[in-house]
């Protein structure tokens, strides 16, 4: 079931579009974080998703431009047998798509925190750092969300 504190205003949620844009960026800064856990050369489409969601951050791409960038990313993962690429891929994708959803900014976090873990690296030390780039103004909608949406994962 969908968290409706993720819905935006203009669909008659609560989320503003300044904190649709926080998460966005937070999102994507989560998913670039672990980016260089690919020891491999890097996918073109998960740079460009990257760079996708940046510039919707700046209202310079459309939500359809979004979506489209989205689905290639998690296109990458769906190609890959290496689990540390199909997490990074499927953060990416979550992050873009957070233009589309604000709440796919949670499945960033949490793909990101499946990569580290699968690289065989400290969750905890990436939990921290993700939780240290949160802007005060969306800390406790991300953080209460996300409590609900880990277990789902298994990290």
């Amino acid at each position: 079931m969908r968290d409706n504190r993720f819905i935006a205003v203009h669909r008659g949620g609560p989320l503003t579009k300044d904190h649709h844009h926080q998460l966005i960026r937070w999102a994507r800064e989560c998913s670039e974080h672990v980016l260089s856990l690919i020891d491999e050369n890097i996918d073109q489409r998960l740079i460009n998703a990257l760079y996708v969601a940046k510039e919707w951050g700046k209202e310079k791409v459309t939500v359809g431009e979004a979506r489209n960038a989205s689905v290639s990313a998690h296109a990458v993962a769906r190609e890959s047998s290496n689990p540390i690429i199909v997490a990074v891929a499927r953060s990416i994708g979550h992050a873009v798509a957070t233009a589309h959803m604000a709440d796919h900014s949670l499945g960033a976090a949490l793909y990101a925190l499946k990569a580290v873990k699968n690289a065989g690296k400290s969750v905890d030390a990436e939990r921290k750092w993700q939780n240290e780039q949160l802007p005060s103004e969306i800390m406790e909608l991300v953080l209460t969300a996300m409590s609900k949406k880990e277990k789902g994962l298994k990290i």
